[in-house]
């Protein structure tokens, strides 16, 4: 065993090097906030989809899918179906325009026809927090994933890797910017894609490339019968789980076009022919990585033995790709199954580091050029000063996630993303929408909109069944709420709040603005409905 984690370790180092090897090359060739911030707007369509795959396809997709699907069967696809479709929305709605209205974050969209200061701080808070829940998701998928290479259940070395990870994705953004961040997920991209490929062919080949035979040895072994093949199984317990559902649903489809790391990647573009490109080169990527989660999660539950399937539940779900890899490669003890399971591991590593290294270049950038400049400068501040400023951002953010990462570790990182999903829904899609196809739209329904969005769907899961009042597992015993089980301040029943906040960040954005005094601003309306259509002055949008 000794030799495999030998194995295993060479691999991780291997691949973190790769990473950090690619930054400092990108370090060299950046200069100013343009290559800082927008990798010098020189990335193809072709490279900036695979970048956006690289973005998109996280830990959460390779391990929380794969483990939601071989836990629940179809509702555990369900997710992938949403992630997916998602996409369609964003292609629609949002890449080009924002392509060609922007310059650097999503706030200069927003403050191009409204007051820089109050749109700025809300557009930058918003960012910031979605961030931080979706890094929440990789941090807690990085110490899973070393709890089960090293064969430890230590908290102090999950704690330890949890450290690690966002030591290094503070090095990714403050030394190789958006140009290392972009070529580090181009390069992930490229091993998950390749790594899933090779155990799904794998998992196949063991049912003679027979799918249904698949499928029914899962449902078989997952000792839930055919029910495990059917709509129900998580989400049709009880009317609440069904709403839970749909409330989930709507967050996944919506909160792609309001996610802030997948926005900030269309400006790395030089044309919204591009943008459009990377959109659908990402959707192609994407959609058949989201078949290989539904081979990878039903060949989980097919293949894993009793113990090994435990071992799955009890992480949530996070360990199943990485299980079944060791399964398909010879099995536990086996070199060929240390050698699978190490290459996946080290992929869904790489998984993890680029994306955090993007969320939280992402956020500090906000900082930096909305906080910073725009609200705390007067838009006065060097470019040299808003990169040190973004930089010291970047370590902030990086030790706010890793302080609530560890407590968070118990919960299934498909999950977790969701929120980020739904709290992106709420708050950013609203303004997004109104400010783009509403001349009327002014700053204090942008205001409410994103206020109103952000603190009620954060604010709805703070009383929901997660936080605390969900007790603990029949089976292991262990408190399924993040909260101790003698506190329980629960009065929200939805484990997912999107169908109560998405609804009311739109109203709210409506109300504010019928009800505002603001003189209106319906040229600067027709200025940016120009910008959006054709690109024309995109470079200086957020000068104004």
């Amino acid at each position: 065993m000794e030799g495999h984690q030998i194995l295993t370790t060479t691999l991780f180092l291997g691949v973190v090097a790769l990473t950090v090897g690619i930054t400092i090359w990108a370090s060299r060739n950046s200069s100013g906030a343009a290559d800082h911030y927008a990798g010098g707007r020189g990335f193809s369509g072709f490279q900036n989809g695979l970048a956006i795959g690289g973005d998109y396809m996280s830990a959460a997709s390779f391990l929380g899918i794969s483990g939601a699907i071989a836990l629940s069967g179809y509702d555990g696809f369900l997710y992938s179906i949403g992630f997916l479709v998602a996409w369609l929305v964003a292609l629609l709605l949002v890449a080009e325009v924002l392509r060609n209205s922007g310059r650097y974050t999503m706030a200069d969209q927003l403050a191009y026809r409204m007051r820089q200061k109050p749109v700025r701080m809300a557009a930058a808070t918003s960012t910031v927090v979605v961030s931080i829940f979706y890094l929440l998701a990789q941090m807690v998928g990085a110490g899973a994933l070393v709890a089960l290479l090293l064969g430890v259940s230590s908290e102090g070395l999950k704690n330890l890797t949890i450290f690690f990870v966002g030591a290094l994705m503070i090095f990714y953004v403050t030394v190789g910017g958006m140009k290392g961040t972009t070529w580090v997920q181009i390069v992930k991209a490229v091993l998950l894609m390749a790594g899933s490929a090779l155990i799904v062919v794998l998992v196949l080949a063991k049912f003679g490339f027979n799918l249904s035979e698949l499928l029914g040895t899962a449902a078989q072994n997952s000792g839930k019968g055919g029910a495990f093949l059917e709509p129900g199984l998580k989400y049709g317990v009880s009317t609440t789980s069904k709403i839970d559902f749909i409330s989930l649903g709507i967050a996944l489809v919506l909160g792609t076009a309001g996610l802030p790391h997948i926005l900030i990647r269309f400006y790395t573009t030089p044309t919204s022919r591009d943008a459009r490109k990377s959109v659908l080169w990402a959707i192609g990527l994407i959609g058949v990585f989201y078949l290989f989660t539904l081979i990878l999660g039903f060949g989980a539950a097919a293949l894993l033995d009793k113990d090994a399937y435990a071992e799955v539940a009890a992480s949530g779900g996070n360990l199943a790709s990485p299980l079944l890899a060791e399964a398909v490669g010879g099995g536990p003890g086996s070199t060929g199954g240390a050698v699978l399971l190490a290459v996946i591991a080290a992929v869904a590593f790489a998984t993890i580091l680029a994306v955090v290294a993007g969320l939280t270049l992402t956020s500090s950038v906000s900082v930096a050029h909305d906080l910073y400049n725009s609200v705390f400068r007067n838009g006065q501040a060097t470019e040299a000063e808003e990169i040190r400023v973004s930089r010291i951002a970047a370590g902030v953010i990086g030790l706010i996630a890793i302080v609530l990462a560890i407590p968070a570790q118990k919960l299934n990182i498909a999950f977790l993303v969701a929120l980020a999903f739904a709290v992106a829904a709420s708050a950013n899609l609203p303004a997004i929408i109104y400010n783009m196809f509403w001349r009327r739209f002014n700053t204090r329904g942008a205001l409410w909109s994103i206020y109103g969005g952000l603190i009620s769907s954060v604010g709805l899961v703070i009383f929901s069944p997660i936080v605390s009042g969900k007790g603990v597992d029949a089976v292991t015993g262990k408190n399924l709420s993040l909260l101790p089980t003698s506190i329980d301040i629960s009065w929200f029943p939805l484990e997912n709040p999107g169908i109560v906040s998405i609804p009311l960040g739109f109203l709210l954005g409506y109300l504010g603005t019928i009800t505002s005094k603001e003189p209106s601003a319906e040229e600067r309306y027709t200025e940016l409905e120009v910008r959006a259509l054709t690109g024309a002055g995109a470079e200086q949008a957020s000068k104004h």
